[in-house]
């Protein structure tokens, strides 16, 4: 696959982080015709339920629902994520070939260690992957530097720290976002289809995906939609003109 220029990369320490946080985002944007990519580091095969094959396929089906094209595993250790050389050239890899305009990944401060271990490598690798002096291949050619400053973090398990910075109305995407979570079936509970003997998590539990609409709605009521996602954005927004927030 040769570089790509995309409109919006993902990134994900597990796969499922983006169905859970974002995918009524995501799936607005592949609606509205928007290319959009997503990169998990791991597999997820720490999860207590499921496995790294069965996490593997209902990704794949995720990503259909979600009407996603390009979507990747970088395969580092679940559970054990950090900041190295390895794993931020991998994700300075990433950025030179997908090239996107807009980023979103997992926020800096989380319950999942994961998830705060891609926040610090993403943070590092887009500024490094602007530098001309920093090398990398791909496919067995040289990238060129690509750097953006539209880095926004999704909410998962915590609030972020500070207010959100703004809210998407996913109110046509919503029960997308619900399908798009439902094809964990490993993860969330799903009756008639998921493993209800085995072993209980926050996510397993059948008032969870009730959790997640409630906090959907919550934020939709702050802002005036019937449903929306919370992100904050890493660097100062700007805007030419304020006629780019008349809708």
């Amino acid at each position: 696959m040769k570089n790509l220029e995309i409109d919006v990369l993902c990134f994900a320490a597990h796969p499922d982080d983006i169905e859970l946080a974002a995918s009524g985002t995501v799936s607005k944007l592949c609606i509205e015709g928007k290319s959009v990519a997503i990169v998990d580091f791991t597999a997820g095969e720490m999860g207590t339920r499921g496995s790294k094959e069965i996490r593997a396929e209902e990704a794949k089906n995720a990503s259909k629902i979600m009407g996603i094209k390009y979507r990747e595993c970088l395969n580092f250790p679940d559970g054990n994520l950090s900041l190295t050389e390895e794993t931020e050239k991998a994700a300075i890899i990433c950025i030179r070939k997908y090239r996107p305009k807009v980023v979103i990944m997992n926020s800096e401060f989380e319950r999942h260690p994961d998830h705060e271990a891609v926040h610090k490598i993403i943070r590092k690798a887009m500024f490094k992957s602007g530098l001309l002096k920093v090398e990398t291949t791909f496919e067995g050619e040289i990238q060129k530097p690509h750097r953006i400053r539209k880095m926004y973090s999704y909410m998962q398990s915590y609030e972020f720290l500070r207010k959100p910075d703004f809210f998407v109305d996913i109110t046509d995407s919503f029960q997308t976002k619900m399908d798009a979570i439902r094809a964990y079936s490993s993860q969330v509970f799903v009756p008639g289809v998921s493993d209800e003997g085995g072993p209980t998590t926050r996510l397993s539990r059948p008032e969870f995906l009730q959790e997640v609409e409630s906090r959907a709605i919550a934020h939709g009521m702050l802002v005036g939609f019937r449903y929306a996602e919370a992100f904050y954005s890493v660097e100062p927004i700007g805007f030419k003109s304020l006629s780019e927030m008349v809708w």
